[in-house]
């Protein structure tokens, strides 16, 4: 039996977040990393990122969806996420993964609240943080006492990367009703949804809090 198009809506753009996180991950390590170390520990964390792709892959697959097809729909959006919001360096290649990735897993984590328990474990699964912030926020914390001039500039980029990141939400949102309608269920409505923009604000700022910025 096929699961609903919510779930597979989910399940679809977990699943190309995840594959495009591991891409995104790959090329910064090459690109941007300034020591073998710290690529080597951003191609750990990539690696990850696909495991949690091929899970995703796996279960809409179970679910009777075609992955390929379950995943179009968001392609653009998230490509035109990640180009928008390009790092120019490393510092911003780290912010972007805990600040970026973090607010869009606030959204994922909601929406599966009151779904399936078997689907919601699985988001929760690949949601997992996998050490992402500690190392994001070490180093970090690390540059700006290196160089504090960077915290205002690394300030200004993680609002720029919240924006652009509810943004593009907004606009799957329009998109994919079905997806949409399950944060207004989990939330009792749509009244209630002023209510998840202040916890995702929170927990940015508690990120923010975080990292020193």
């Amino acid at each position: 039996m096929k699961e609903s198009p919510g779930v597979v809506d989910l399940l679809g753009v977990l699943a190309y977040a995840e594959l495009s996180a591991y891409a995104r991950m790959t090329e910064d390590a090459t690109t941007l990393a300034p020591s073998l170390a710290d690529r080597a520990a951003l191609c750990e964390l990539a690696v990850t990122e696909y495991a949690h792709f091929r899970l995703l892959r796996d279960r809409l697959a179970e679910l009777g969806a075609a992955p390929d097809e379950a995943m179009s729909p968001f392609v653009a959006a998230v490509d035109a996420w990640h180009a928008q919001t390009k790092p120019a360096d490393w510092l911003q290649a780290l912010v972007k993964t805990y600040v970026g990735d973090g607010i869009a897993h606030d959204f994922y984590r909601e929406a599966s609240r009151h779904l399936d328990p078997s689907i919601a474990d699985l988001v929760d699964e690949v949601l997992v943080d996998e050490g992402r912030s500690q190392f994001a926020v070490e180093r970090v914390r690390a540059g700006v006492e290196a160089h504090p001039a960077a915290g205002a500039r690394l300030a200004l980029w993680a609002r720029r990367l919240v924006g652009e990141a509810l943004s593009q939400a907004q606009q799957v949102a329009s998109a994919r009703p079905e997806l949409a309608l399950l944060l207004v269920e989990a939330d009792g409505g749509q009244a209630d949804i002023s209510r998840l923009f202040a916890k995702l604000t929170e927990e940015h700022g508690k990120r923010m809090a975080a990292m020193g910025l």
